[in-house]
């Protein structure tokens, strides 16, 4: 038998918007415990945002998660000797955490000068409703609406 799962060490809210979402998203952007640098390019991007569009940066990067957050997701399971993809409901926890490394991922991939500016960039465009997390998000609901069929197979 598993032992018990951890209790989740309940995070502190940021300095400048006093969220804690905010927190989580630094600690996802930070590299080996760099966590002041991380913290400087989190909010370098949300003012280049702001100065950007003419709106408030921190509601442009909430909207931003929210149009990058998926609702469903594709599991692999084996049934007889074959791999099916199921399309299984995600978490909350794990919606909110996927949609997160997709921005941050895909504004590392981007092209741009300071990490600060991929990262305006790519929310921006997530905000829109474009940009390589946008479709990330927008595949992976394709790849669960194609594999509806297995649904019965639920994991």
């Amino acid at each position: 038998m598993r032992k018990s799962q951890p209790k989740k060490i309940p995070l502190a809210p940021d300095g400048r918007f006093n969220d804690k979402l905010v927190t989580r998203f630094i600690n996802n952007l930070m590299w080996d415990g760099k966590k002041s640098t991380a913290i400087n390019i989190f909010y370098d991007a949300v003012d280049k945002v702001s100065k950007t569009t003419g709106e408030d940066g921190y509601e442009i990067w909430k909207k931003a998660i929210a149009n990058v957050t998926p609702a469903v997701e594709v599991r692999s399971r084996r049934i007889g000797g074959a791999t099916f993809q199921i399309p299984s409901e995600v978490r909350p926890d794990r919606k909110i955490s996927l949609s997160m490394k997709w921005l941050i991922r895909f504004s590392r991939e981007r092209n741009g000068r300071t990490m600060a500016d991929k990262l305006a960039n790519e929310i921006m465009a997530a905000a829109k409703g474009e940009g390589a997390a946008f479709k990330k998000k927008e595949d992976t609901h394709r790849m669960a609406e194609a594999n509806k069929a297995f649904s019965h197979f639920k994991v």
